[in-house]
């Protein structure tokens, strides 16, 4: 039997047009390969339902966002082909954003890194607590944010992409990410954050179905080739992550 811990959870509720998609991993709401495609059937599922008009994607928890990948999953990658596969889920996650017909309002309580920073600018808006810093730490762990980059980057701006990028083990605050265009705005505390989100979401369910999926296709325009892109950057992370000095700066980490 799969253990729910090793696996996490995705869960959809919905109301009032709004569906609210959450995901909780119990550590720091990390992303194993399992529940990374039940994140993108999730979004998918979402966005095919005509009942729902906007979709707002938080974690569990009152503290961090998301860890980014699973460094035990990441650690028992043994070949290509599985280490291909597993940063392919953070592509399909990411395409299934950029594809969904419907807005995705991203919800983020707390600190945001690798993956999560890339959940955070794929969402087509993304509102925060001031406690959400973010950090991109793959190189840290000799990779690199390959796969989370595109998505970054079309936020940021290639400057501060490679700031993240580089500086891998320094968090970045919320201020700053507002600043850069990653967050739309920061909030005090999650009460805040909740009910800004929550009246946003509102006014976008009265809203216009078809004026919004236009005005999302066209804002997505210039990155329609993502899926072969996406594709090639999770083959970049998979060879990376057999390289030795992967292995012995997540062995290292992983004890931590």
């Amino acid at each position: 039997m799969n253990d729910p811990v090793l696996l996490g959870s995705v869960e959809t509720s919905v109301n009032e047009g709004i569906a609210t998609i959450v995901f909780a991993h119990p550590a720091h709401n990390s992303m194993p390969g399992a529940q990374l495609a039940r994140l993108k059937e999730a979004i998918e599922a979402a966005g095919a339902n005509p009942g729902i008009r906007v979709i707002i994607l938080a974690s569990g928890g009152d503290r961090t966002f998301c860890a980014g990948a699973s460094f035990d999953e990441l650690a028992a990658l043994e070949d290509f082909p599985a280490a291909h596969r597993f940063f392919l889920g953070f592509a399909h996650v990411i395409n299934a954003m950029r594809r969904c017909p419907k807005f995705i309002l991203a919800k983020v309580q707390g600190k945001a890194i690798g993956g999560g920073v890339g959940l955070a600018a794929a969402a087509d808006y993304c509102a925060a607590t001031s406690r959400a810093d973010v950090k991109l730490s793959e190189l840290a762990v000799g990779i690199g944010p390959f796969v989370v980059g595109p998505a970054v980057a079309r936020k940021v701006g290639q400057a501060a992409f490679q700031q993240l990028a580089i500086d891998a083990e320094s968090f970045q605050s919320a201020d700053w990410a507002l600043q850069k265009g990653l967050y739309q705005e920061v909030l005090p505390d999650i009460a805040a954050l909740d009910e800004h989100l929550l009246a946003l979401a509102r006014r976008l369910a009265a809203s216009s179905p078809q004026a919004m999926r236009r005005l999302k296709e066209i804002s997505w325009e210039d990155a329609t080739h993502w899926d072969d892109l996406l594709y090639q950057r999770a083959a970049i992370s998979g060879e990376l992550v057999l390289t030795e000095p992967a292995r012995t700066a997540i062995a290292r980490f992983k004890g931590k």
